[in-house]
């Protein structure tokens, strides 16, 4: 927990600074996840939430033009949303802030603790577990 928290709070202030909810930054970084439109029914599940919540969230995203919402081109009664240019900058700036703290940590550790950080997880990271629980959470 001590690593998944460093530098915690420098990383969320800029999803603090937008006033975003908990379940919006979420809403975000699923979308990061799929890629690609999606309608919102299949946002709501990863979120835990109903679809009119998840709907919620979404339109106060729109609002703040970190989402697009688009009618579905083959059933106008769909709506397709997906991470607006400024979404992805959000969410790549987030992440990339992360990264950064990681190498710092890492750069702090003496070398043969490194190299044995990086020969344990190299395993780990190449295998399927970590992509089979973000399936699971999508």
């Amino acid at each position: 927990m001590r690593l998944l928290g460093m530098e915690e709070c420098g990383a969320m202030d800029t999803l603090v600074a937008m006033d975003l909810s908990f379940s919006q930054v979420r809403a975000l970084f699923v979308l990061a996840q799929f890629g690609e439109p999606v309608a919102i029914h299949e946002v709501a599940g990863p979120l835990g939430l109903s679809v009119a919540a998840a709907g919620r969230n979404v339109d106060q995203l729109v609002h703040q033009d970190l989402v697009v919402r688009r009618e579905d081109p083959k059933d106008r009664r769909i709506k397709r949303i997906s991470l607006s240019e400024a979404g992805r900058i959000l969410v790549a700036g987030y992440i990339e802030t992360k990264r950064g703290e990681l190498r710092t940590f890492a750069a702090r550790l003496p070398d043969s603790d490194r190299t044995q950080l990086f020969e344990s997880l190299k395993s780990i990271l190449a295998g399927d577990a970590l992509r089979a629980h973000c399936q699971e959470n999508t």
